[in-house]
């Protein structure tokens, strides 16, 4: 989908007003999708140094969460991983909750671990893969110090 259509224009709005309700609500309403929970992650545009935040499906993998840079099975990366691939903190939202988190491209051994569990969490992940020749990355959001 290019940035310039009117569904990436509707996309952007819903995802602001997704952000402004979860936060509204401490996460109560926007805090889960299909069963799978939700935080706002936020990332600095790496040309536009404009701060965003979007939400996201994750995984609770310990002290760390996961998420996932499908971007619906395009063939492209989502911009957040694109900006996130340049920072080496940022912060996330759980609930009510900011944590400021390192970020990490999750390595070969650890995608192979983490995948079944990001797909039985939401099985489109799946779907998407098969749409996409790139491997769609795995993001570990660990506790910064």
């Amino acid at each position: 989908m290019s940035p310039w259509t009117w569904q990436w224009k509707v996309w952007n709005q819903m995802t602001r007003v997704h952000t402004a309700a979860y936060r509204a609500s401490h996460g109560h309403i926007g805090g889960s999708f299909r069963g799978a929970p939700v935080l706002l992650l936020h990332h600095t545009g790496r040309r536009s140094g404009r701060e965003r935040v979007i939400p996201l499906l994750y995984l609770a993998d310990g002290d760390d969460v996961v998420v996932v840079a499908s971007k619906g099975g395009s063939h492209k990366h989502p911009a957040w991983f694109v900006n996130l691939r340049e920072m080496p903190e940022t912060v996330i939202e759980l609930g009510s909750e900011k944590r400021r988190v390192k970020v990490e491209v999750a390595p070969e051994a650890k995608r192979r671990e983490l995948w079944p569990r990001v797909v039985e969490l939401y099985g489109d992940y799946a779907n998407y893969q098969q749409r996409t020749e790139r491997e769609i990355p795995l993001v570990i959001l660990s506790p910064a110090a």
